[in-house]
């Protein structure tokens, strides 16, 4: 659950022309590192131009990214950030922003159910049901890009396979979806 303010709303930063930020809730001027710690904490906060009272915190959340990235700490690989541009102006445009929050979403899910088990002393490998989880994320996308893609359901469910042989699957999957992708781009 996120940190709001005592009314229940977002905090609010003000952006001036100089370039300042203030914290309306604590009354006190604050750097893009402070919103980037805020952003960590889970306290739900929103940026505005302080003369044009637009919703800046777009463009404020990129810029921490950008900066987070120039500092020698990067975390988005080079490929990904050529695979988002590339995507702006495509036809996948706009289903792209949903794409990735469910993404992330199920990361967070993941990444949650992984520390819980980590936690609990779990004796099944952790690592295996998200692979699966991935992997289902995975199949439910390219039915979503591609409909029909999905295999018939009516062959009965083969043996588990070994989690080698899951990831070998999740690669010719994600190969196959690229390819899709590619020819629909064309």
């Amino acid at each position: 659950m996120a940190k709001r303010t005592s009314d229940g709303g977002p905090i609010v930063i003000k952006k001036y022309a100089n370039r300042r930020l203030y914290n309306t809730d604590t009354s006190s001027y604050i750097t893009l590192e402070d919103l980037a710690r805020m952003t960590r904490e889970n306290v739900d906060f929103s940026v505005v131009d302080a003369k044009s009272g637009d919703d800046i915190t777009h463009t404020i959340l990129t810029q921490i990214i950008v900066e987070q990235e120039s500092t020698g700490a990067q975390m988005l690989p080079v490929s990904f950030l050529r695979d988002l541009i590339s995507m702006y102006g495509n036809s996948m445009q706009a289903m792209m922003p949903s794409y990735l929050e469910a993404s992330m979403t199920s990361f967070r899910k993941n990444r949650e159910q992984l520390q819980e088990a980590f936690q609990k002393g779990v004796e099944a490998n952790p690592m295996t049901k998200m692979v699966e989880a991935n992997l289902k994320l995975m199949q439910d996308a390219a039915e979503v890009f591609m409909p029909g893609s999905k295999p018939p359901s009516a062959k009965p469910p083969a043996a588990k396979p070994a989690p080698k042989d899951e990831l070998a699957q999740m690669r010719a999957q994600m190969a196959a979806m690229q390819k899709k992708l590619d020819e629909l781009d064309r």
